[in-house]
């Protein structure tokens, strides 16, 4: 059966005591708790739907306090310049120089984020059951995680800095690149820069196509993904560099939750899971 072992448990008879195994102990419920189990098609689509639907409300609800978060956009811009990598305005210039560069970028901006971090959760339904639910768990860490850090460090984006010279490429070329641009600008806290999710779901993504993908090209394309998101973010004046660490830190503690959770990293767990074939239940321990 080359790497399936497959295990057959006798039924116990109705009525027999149950026997004081590992698995009744605290140590067995935990295992139980951390073993994978098959996602279901119309929970997940649920459960997106209503954790975005809760992203999007707590992080609009958030008050905008646009004094606080020019201020802080002051700061982050200083701190940039003292450190050598206040490059942002350079690269939103020289790209806004180039027109179907730019508008590119704003588009990119505005759908990939979703496209890509979806395209990958139902890659990861479909073809790793098994380590779908830790997975997830991740993303939804780290989006939780943000909400804190929109409450309590507001910050807007280089493009609303007073004096900065940025350019508003959304404003500029008439695209709908940014939902805090232009007429979509009263349906999304504008000042909610401080850490960028673009960059946290970007960098799951990539982490989970390289990790996971066995086709070369495609695992150089994940690593490619973010590093592009980057640039974008920048370029755009969405973002400043530091927003990306930022981001990049609530990932951090989104495997952090996984690890605890599962007992290890989403990536190592078993690709199947158990399934059940007839009255019998199966377990593939297949990993690859």
């Amino acid at each position: 059966m080359g790497d399936a072992t497959v295990r057959t448990p006798e039924r116990l008879e109705d009525g027999a005591p149950h026997p004081v195994t590992e698995e009744t102990t605290g140590r067995g419920l935990v295992r139980r708790l951390r073993r994978p189990r098959r996602p279901r098609l119309w929970f997940e689509i649920l459960l997106i739907a209503l954790s975005y639907w809760t992203y999007s409300l707590v992080r609009n609800a958030v008050p905008e306090q646009r004094g606080q978060a020019l201020r802080n956009a002051d700061w982050i811009w200083r701190v940039e310049q003292q450190l050598g990598i206040a490059v942002e305005r350079s690269v939103n210039h020289a790209v806004d120089s180039v027109t179907w560069l730019v508008v590119g970028m704003n588009y990119y901006y505005a759908t990939l984020h979703f496209v890509v971090t979806l395209g990958v959760l139902v890659w990861l339904f479909r073809r790793h059951p098994g380590r779908y639910a830790a997975t997830r768990l991740v993303l939804f860490a780290t989006t939780a995680v943000a909400l804190v850090g929109y409450y309590l460090y507001p910050l807007a984006p280089p493009r609303l800095m007073n004096g900065g010279r940025f350019v508003d490429t959304v404003m500029v070329h008439q695209t709908w690149g940014s939902m805090a641009s232009g007429d979509l600008k009263n349906m999304s806290n504008q000042y909610a820069a401080m850490p960028s999710m673009h960059i946290g779901w970007s960098v799951w993504c990539g982490l989970t196509i390289f990790a996971l993908a066995s086709v070369p090209w495609v695992r150089v394309l994940g690593l490619v993904y973010p590093v592009v998101t980057l640039v974008v973010i920048v370029a755009t004046a969405n973002h400043f560099w530091l927003d990306a660490v930022g981001g990049v830190l609530c990932l951090g503690f989104g495997y952090g939750v996984a690890r605890v959770g599962y007992g290890r990293m989403p990536y190592g767990l078993p690709r199947s899971v158990p399934g059940v074939v007839g009255r019998r239940r199966v377990w593939a321990v297949t990993r690859g």
